[in-house]
């Protein structure tokens, strides 16, 4: 299989020793969260790369059958719980875990890793993140949902990954009940998570921005 195609910025030019994987949402790319890195305005001494991935372009069921990038098909939104292609799901989070594996290849221990990921691509990272067999930095998920709860095995490696949810308490494409779903989820299987939200939509804020930075700063400074 190949690797996902993906926009990588580091944070110094030598001694790169910790790498973040974060993921889109539906319709966005790769680019969109470029520009948080210097705003993130990472230590001098921290040597990160961050790698983002392109979603495949599928047809997408919610948007009259539109050919766009996502992680996967979205059936329906009636009703409490969405509809999606789990199928699907689980192929991107195949694909992500091969860019873990590709991280750790090139030297960066999986304990040095971070996984992110934005609406979408945080359904998928709750996924992968939590079932991945090798020992992660952390996760962060923003402005998401955590779709395969009831069937998640977790991995035993990562019973203590440091978790961190964030939301907006006026996001209209994912409520933020649906981020507190996740987050009374998350405890029920073990895990302590942070979460913080902020009055804003679907989107990112620049105090979130702050709160990421510090978070990151935390969870790899840890090891």
């Amino acid at each position: 299989m190949s690797l996902l195609p993906c926009e990588i910025v580091e944070t110094k030019a030598t001694n790169i020793d910790a790498c973040v994987i974060w993921l889109h949402g539906l319709g966005a790319s790769g680019h969109d969260f470029v520009p948080v890195v210097p705003e993130l305005h990472l230590p001098d001494t921290m040597g990160v790369r961050f790698v983002f991935p392109h979603a495949p372009l599928i047809p997408v069921t919610i948007n009259n059958g539109m050919v766009m990038p996502a992680w996967y098909d979205i059936l329906t939104l009636a009703g409490a719980e969405r509809q999606l292609d789990i199928a699907q799901l689980m192929a991107s989070v195949d694909a992500v875990a091969a860019l873990i594996a590709d991280q750790c290849e090139q030297g960066i221990a999986s304990e040095r890793i971070v996984l992110a990921g934005f609406s979408q691509g945080g359904a998928v990272a709750y996924q992968l993140a939590l079932s991945y067999p090798e020992t992660l930095a952390g996760l962060m998920t923003m402005s998401t949902y955590f779709p395969t709860s009831e069937t998640l095995v977790p991995s035993v490696a990562n019973a203590a990954l440091p978790v961190h949810v964030f939301h907006g308490s006026r996001d209209l494409m994912v409520p933020e009940s649906m981020g507190l779903d996740a987050v009374s989820t998350l405890q029920k299987l073990g895990f302590s998570p942070k979460y913080k939200s902020y009055a804003m939509g679907h989107e990112l804020c620049v105090a979130q921005i702050q709160d990421i930075s510090q978070w990151l700063q935390g969870v790899l400074s840890a090891h």
